[in-house]
């Protein structure tokens, strides 16, 4: 295991896991001298009836309910954190429970700098660690898909709808308090949904594994993740109301977010959030198709890496009887076999051109990949004649 000569390593916040971890929120929020909570959710969750079960537990608990604000919408804005930042100050409310996926999670960690930090204006916190340390108010972050790993990050995307770009918020104080892991809420996610997240989840694994930043704690977390998702992914395709399996998966998750939040992604992520930006291709989506062909271009920077994570996903004879000089090499094809296998049980397309994105989106998206943040961390050097081959090679 690689040991750098200096890294840092935040990690998260208390972890509530599993049977009953909604019901524990009530009596950790006392300890954090709250008593009456704002709970943040999107209009889908709530048709579903998951934001009551949610204030039902609360409320059990003692946690009174100030307000409740389901109009978050996918891709989370300034405008909105300051409408909630609003709400929050009038309701009476003294801490935030977030229910949902990376932009309703995001979303409450921007409501909650405006209301630690005082003001109106997020937009001098962004960037990394501008964000100066603040009395907090206590944040309970319970996510129910499994994959951003937004409930154990160090980071909030947030759109400036005015200039139609994502801003980056980074500092160690958006962490949520408390990161609520409790299966009941991701029982009823569709196939593509879970195929989707948990591909990202894994990507964000192998990535914060094998990338430049990497660190023992980072790379021990990523290990954890890439095990748990390997081997439960799949189940819950093929298995929806597997608790067990939900649960794993939703840890797995985490476990990857910290991982990441500490060492960064890669080439990736990198191409990734292009094919996002220029063609709409959903994120989770993205990493799936590109995971397998960048593992390709970066093998030769990550063999030793590479054969460590072939290591957590066979069997302990099949790694001894697999020659050394083939293990990195192995490690892709399994990688590219375990993604295949998910995108077939889920109804997911792994080719760029069957998800609407044509060669000739293939320039932009190469000069903005190549630009992108996540490609400073990658073990090997990206030029963009290297992108143009892997998105032919995915096309």
């Amino acid at each position: 295991m690689y040991t750098p000569s200096y890294y840092e390593f935040v990690n998260p916040g208390k972890i509530l896991s599993g049977k009953y971890a909604l019901e524990n929120i009530a009596s950790e929020f006392r300890l954090l001298g709250a008593s009456s909570a704002l709970v943040l959710s999107d209009k889908v969750l709530n048709d579903l009836g998951q934001v009551k079960v949610l204030c039902d537990a609360l409320t059990s608990g003692g946690l009174s309910v100030a307000s409740i604000f389901t109009d978050i919408p996918s891709d989370s804005s300034i405008e909105v954190v300051n409408s909630i930042a609003s709400i929050y100050r009038s309701s009476g409310a003294d801490s935030i429970v977030a229910l949902g996926g990376g932009s309703v999670i995001d979303t409450a960690k921007g409501v909650r700098m405006l209301i630690s930090q005082g003001g109106d204006d997020i937009m001098k916190f962004v960037g990394a660690e501008v964000l100066p340390r603040a009395v907090q108010i206590p944040f309970a972050a319970v996510p129910t898909t499994s994959g951003t790993g937004s409930e154990a990050t160090a980071v909030a995307v947030i759109k400036d709808n005015a200039r139609k770009v994502k801003m980056e918020f980074i500092s160690q104080f958006l962490l949520p308090d408390l990161a609520v892991l409790d299966e009941r809420f991701t029982l009823s996610m569709p196939k593509r949904i879970t195929a989707m997240t948990g591909l990202d989840a894994l990507t964000h694994a192998i990535e914060s594994y094998s990338c430049l930043q990497k660190n023992p704690i980072s790379q021990s977390y990523a290990r954890s993740a890439i095990l748990l998702i390997h081997e439960n992914l799949e189940k819950c395709i093929s298995t929806p109301g597997d608790r067990k399996a939900r649960l794993a998966l939703a840890n797995g998750s985490l476990l990857a977010g910290s991982a990441f939040s500490n060492s960064m992604v890669g080439i990736v992520h990198a191409i990734g959030h292009s094919l996002g930006g220029v063609c709409g291709l959903p994120h989770g989506l993205a990493m799936a198709i590109l995971l397998p062909h960048c593992m390709r271009f970066n093998l030769d920077k990550c063999a030793d890496d590479y054969e460590d994570i072939l290591s957590f996903l066979i069997a302990p004879e099949d790694f001894v009887a697999t020659k050394k000089g083939d293990r990195a090499m192995r490690c892709v094809e399994e990688v590219s076999s375990f993604t295949s296998n998910v995108a077939s049980r889920s109804g997911l397309s792994l080719r760029l051109g069957e998800n609407n994105v044509s060669r000739q989106d293939f320039d932009e998206v190469a000069k903005r990949a190549i630009n992108d943040g996540a490609m400073i961390v990658n073990p090997k050097a990206v030029g963009f004649r290297d992108v143009l081959d892997i998105l032919n090679s995915a096309l």
